[in-house]
């Protein structure tokens, strides 16, 4: 491999596997809100061991998720020079904003865990409130450079040289807001369903009636916050698809494999993009929806990949990714609607088993549809590392033995990853639901003192 693809894969290597501590790290705080929340609104101490056990939970993942973001960040500089020689003439605000945003995260999660018992009602839920919203602001912000890549705004390049610059411009770029929304709502998706994923593969295990009332309790709240957010996402991604209809053409185009410019266009479904029949193979074709989708009209015309210098297309896979994408995010919302109305609408006292197995594998699934998003978004904005204004060969290292460093690093990754199971398993074996629960029904034990 030559340096720009060692440099790409030691970067998406980094970016895969810290996307999903700073995903957890979003979406199990607004998890941790709801249970304070609903403990403080019933007297039920039950949601009062959620928050603490996701806590315990949550402080493990954070200690991967900021030095592995920190190695991101290192790794922006040492990679790709010339895209952060832009990066800071132009867009540095958000990494500056980013550090108070972090600060407001760990100072009230520091007072949540060590000062629960100890401040008021009012004080714990507006703590944990301020966590969750840190964590969501870090996310946003640093997404932000994301989607300045994609709509860059608020400068130009002549002769070389960045001039007019507007950093607030760059900023609030075209697709600041839907960008930000995205990362926010699938992340509380994730969060969610990780956590359903779990309390049912408890629920399967546990044959103690008090513990499986607990781990019940935890699924349907994650189901009811997992299915909103689930739906919630999907309409972010219609807006985010007319946002690339609008600003990014070919994407959308190599997202659909679509190659002549027509309107009434249909939508692709399934199948692979061949480009030397150029059709969508083996693909189930719904006539004028994508045409519909970018512009809320079936005449609305689509650009097709033909009206673009082939050097500019994307990597064709990009339809797969965006297909399982798509896929799991409807898969998702079906499977909590089956729960909630199997639970609340038929009254059923269990859920059957082959339903339970759908609910664990939701967690990963969920995950992989992260994965999946940050993927085609970055590959899908190939060859371009600014959207027609820089290409990536242009910004890469001219440093050699990249590929040792992608060796160090993954292996890295992979003892941080076997040590985190290994520090959770530890801690939750050492502390078993049914003691905490015991504890806190004969009231000898503080919230966050184990």
């Amino acid at each position: 491999m030559d340096d720009l693809v060692i440099a790409r894969s030691l970067f998406g290597t980094t970016m895969a596997f810290h996307i999903i501590f700073a995903s957890l790290g979003v979406g199990i705080p607004l998890m941790i809100l709801c249970a304070e929340l609903l403990y403080q609104k019933t007297k039920n101490r039950d949601y009062a061991v959620m928050a603490k056990r996701w806590t315990k939970g949550i402080a493990v993942l954070l200690g991967v998720a900021i030095p592995s973001g920190t190695i991101a960040g290192v790794q922006l500089s040492l990679l790709w020079p010339g895209f952060m020689e832009v990066i800071g003439k132009v867009m540095a605000l958000p990494f500056q904003i980013e550090i108070y945003a972090f600060f407001v995260e760990a100072l009230f999660m520091s007072i949540y865990v060590y000062a629960a018992d100890r401040i008021s009602p009012a004080m714990r839920i507006l703590s944990v409130t301020l966590v969750a919203l840190g964590a969501s602001a870090s996310a946003i912000l640093i997404t932000n450079v994301h989607a300045f890549e994609g709509t860059p705004d608020g400068f130009r390049i002549e002769n070389g040289q960045v001039v007019d610059v507007d950093p607030w411009a760059a900023f609030f770029n075209p697709s600041f807001f839907v960008t930000a929304g995205h990362v926010t709502v699938s992340a509380f998706m994730t969060g969610a369903f990780v956590l359903a994923s779990i309390s049912a593969y408890k629920m399967l295990r546990e044959k103690n009636k008090r513990v499986l009332e607990f781990y019940r309790k935890a699924l349907m709240l994650s189901l009811v916050v997992g299915g909103i957010f689930s739906i919630l996402t999907a309409l972010n991604g219609h807006e985010a698809a007319q946002l690339l209809h609008e600003y990014q053409p070919e994407k959308l185009a190599a997202a659909e494999g679509l190659f002549e410019t027509q309107s009434h266009a249909p939508l692709a479904i399934g199948g692979f993009t061949d480009p030397d029949t150029q059709s969508v193979k083996w693909a189930i074709e719904i006539p004028w929806l994508l045409s519909f989708l970018a512009g809320n009209s079936f005449d609305t015309v689509v650009q097709g990949l033909n009206d673009f210098p082939k050097e500019w297309w994307p990597p064709l896979f990009i339809h797969t990714l965006f297909n399982a994408m798509v896929g799991i995010g409807s898969f998702l919302i079906l499977l909590s609607l089956i729960g909630l109305v199997w639970s609340k609408v038929m009254k059923r006292p269990a859920f059957p088993r082959p339903l339970m197995w759908a609910i664990i594998a939701s967690g990963p699934l969920s995950m992989l549809a992260i994965e999946f998003g940050w993927i085609f978004a970055c590959t899908g904005r190939q060859p371009w590392v600014i959207y027609r204004m820089m290409k990536t060969e242009d910004a890469v290292t001219q440093s050699e033995n990249l590929a040792l460093l992608f060796i160090l690093f993954a292996a890295i990754y992979i003892v941080l990853s076997i040590a985190v199971v290994l520090v959770l398993k530890y801690y939750f074996r050492r502390h078993p639901v049914i003691n905490e629960l015991a504890s806190q029904e004969t009231g000898h034990s503080n919230h966050f003192t184990q």
